[in-house]
Formats: C-alpha cells, structure tokens, sequence
C-alpha cells in the first residue's frame, strides 16, 4: 500500500513505523528526519518528481511516499464485543469515509464499519484519515442489512440518522455500557430501506433553516458528539 504526504508520513513513522516497508524522498531533508528512516533499517530511495508523481497517482505527495504492509481488517467478531460502533451504509466516498473515521477516533468510537461494499481505496482512506484508520479497528461488510441482523443478536441497539428521525437533543447521553451501532447512510440515499426496518431509534438533526444536506461525514461528528456527551 502507497501512501504519501508529509502529514501522514511522519505520523506513519512515530506511531506505526513497523509498518513501514520501503521509503521514497524526492526532496532534500532535514538530517535528523533522515536519521530517524536511517535507523528503520528499510530501503531509501532518493527518486525525481517524475517518480514520485507516478507513485501517488499525481496527488500531493510534498516529497514524502512510504509503502506499507498492508494493515488487516478487523474481524467483525471483534466488533460484537464492543460498546459503540459506527456502521457506514453504503458509504463509498473515500474522502468521506476518511473524515469519519479521523472524527470517530477522535471521539471515542470503538469500531468503523464500511457496509454495503465489497472493496474500498485503503491508502486513500488512510491518507484522508489523517492516520486515524491505522488506530481505529475498521472493517467492511457486503450485505448492511445482514450486518444489522447480526448486530442485533450481539445485543446492540441500533439507532439511526433518517430525516423522519426524532430531534437528536431529545435523545438521552448514550451510557459506557450500553452496546450501541450508529447507522449513517450515503448523503444520496440514506440508509437502506431494510436496514432502517431493524432500527430501534430514529434520530435527526434539527436545522435552523430549510436546508437538510449536512455532508455526512459533518453529521457523524455531531451525532456523536451529542450522544455521547
């Protein structure tokens, strides 16, 4: 896996180094930096804008590429053993999926599921994550539907952001014991039908003016935040 920037690099090497297989600099730096990939004990290879542009596919890269083992998704048995989960349905934005997963380690979620997909861009989550998504156990599940069944048997209560949902400050704080899976569907379709017949509990944000398209990865971190404060 490819990642690059500066951010997420350096990030990468404090936290995860040993993750870290091959290093690629296209520009000069600074020697104690240097140092610490020296003392990795990986490759380094010093390579033209021209390379590094063709390893991350024209994005940002600010001189900074790693290659990284592949990191392992989380077995969803690991998430039945959890208190609060967040389940993507049909989510496949890369950019939001990262942003979520930056504010739902912030906030103390346990777990991130992505539903409703077979494949997602894991460097591309990871660089928008911000890092987050190496620390935040995360997985993906093909049917959301047979996820929230299963969920269910695992003692969670499922609760959900619809737009028929009940105002959100009406809900009470989400207790460290209860097991709880926080629904978010895609901001085109919501969750799915069948999905939102399992809900235990709808909830909404209420807006002040007429205007109901919060990006969802904007109304993540307000769910969360609300329901657990």
């Amino acid at each position: 896996m490819i990642i690059y920037g500066k951010q997420i690099v350096l990030y990468v090497l404090e936290k995860h180094p040993h993750l870290i297989e091959e290093i690629f600099l296209s520009k000069e730096i600074d020697s104690k930096l240097f140092t610490r990939f020296a003392k990795l004990d990986k490759k380094i290879y010093k390579v033209d804008n021209q390379k590094a542009q063709a390893l991350a596919k024209g994005g940002n890269h600010q001189g900074f590429i790693l290659k990284l083992t592949h990191a392992e998704y989380t077995d969803i048995k690991e998430f039945k053993k959890m208190n609060f989960i967040l389940v993507l349905d049909g989510v496949t934005d890369v950019g939001n999926i990262g942003a979520i997963a930056r504010t739902a380690y912030s906030l103390g979620i346990e777990g991130l599921i992505a539903a409703d997909i077979k494949t997602v861009n894991d460097s591309g989550i990871l660089r928008t994550s911000s890092g987050a998504l190496l620390d935040l156990p995360f997985s993906i599940h093909p049917r959301s539907v047979d996820l929230a069944s299963e969920l269910i048997d695992a003692g969670f209560t499922l609760i959900g952001a619809t737009t028929d949902g009940i105002d959100l400050k009406k809900y009470g704080k989400i207790e460290k014991s209860d097991k709880v899976a926080l629904f978010l569907g895609s901001e085109g379709t919501g969750i799915s039908p069948k999905v939102a017949k399992k809900l235990d509990l709808k909830v909404a944000i209420a807006m002040e003016h007429e205007f109901d398209s919060l990006n969802v990865s904007v109304a993540a971190g307000i769910l969360i935040y609300n329901l657990k404060r």
